[in-house]
């Protein structure tokens, strides 16, 4: 069956972005369209928003990301926006400047970047985009942020490791505008340098 989609959110990480504003306020954004190659993180974001204004003028950016229970704080964000006035294309949206208190969130100092972290966000990328350009049809501003440091909540590294323990970080994935969680581990990769919580399966299904 061949279908046309209003959106490819197939299943992709939730992102909040902290940037700057022009008078030193911070602005709190979600997206959905991340995903990281080595330390540099690309972002795609609506070209006409305050984080996209943002990045354009002061690079420094924070990559938050949620866990399952923050779906609620994401949903608050969901609807405002830090740009007026309002954009055209966005007539269900409303102005707010203080977007983590509209969001019952904590702002967190960061140490390398101006922008505040998020404080209830499990995983806190400390990045600077390098690169900004817009996409073919100029809707939306492409941005390659190179990661400067990570912050990671204690109990998701694994003890006497500089590694994430991929059972217990479990990302807030949205998934054709729904949130979900993850499910059980089903297995692990050859390249992974952690223990799995499930043995691996031969090509036969039997445990090998």
């Amino acid at each position: 069956m061949e279908i046309k989609p209003r959106i490819l959110y197939f299943g992709t990480p939730v992102v909040l972005l902290s940037t700057e504003n022009d008078d030193g306020s911070p602005n709190l954004a979600p997206m959905s369209s991340a995903w990281a190659l080595g330390w540099t993180v690309v972002l795609g974001i609506a070209a006409d928003g305050q984080t996209a204004y943002n990045l354009r003028v002061r690079p420094d950016v924070v990559i938050n990301l949620p866990g399952p229970g923050q779906w609620k704080a994401v949903e608050r964000l969901a609807p405002l926006t830090g740009r007026t006035p309002v954009p055209a294309n966005k007539p269900r949206f409303r102005y707010e400047q203080a977007k983590f208190e509209a969001a019952g969130l904590t702002p967190e100092p960061s140490r390398l970047v101006r922008p505040p972290r998020v404080a209830e966000c499990p995983l806190q990328l400390e990045a600077r985009a390098a690169a900004v350009q817009s996409d073919t049809a100029g809707e939306f501003h492409i941005v390659e942020a190179r990661v400067l440091t990570v912050h990671a909540a204690p109990e998701l590294v694994v003890p006497d490791t500089e590694h994430v323990d991929p059972a217990a970080w479990s990302p807030l994935i949205y998934n054709f505008r729904h949130y979900f969680g993850l499910g059980p581990e089903l297995g692990h990769s050859f390249r992974s340098e952690t223990a799995g919580t499930v043995e691996a399966l031969d090509g036969l299904g039997n445990r090998g």
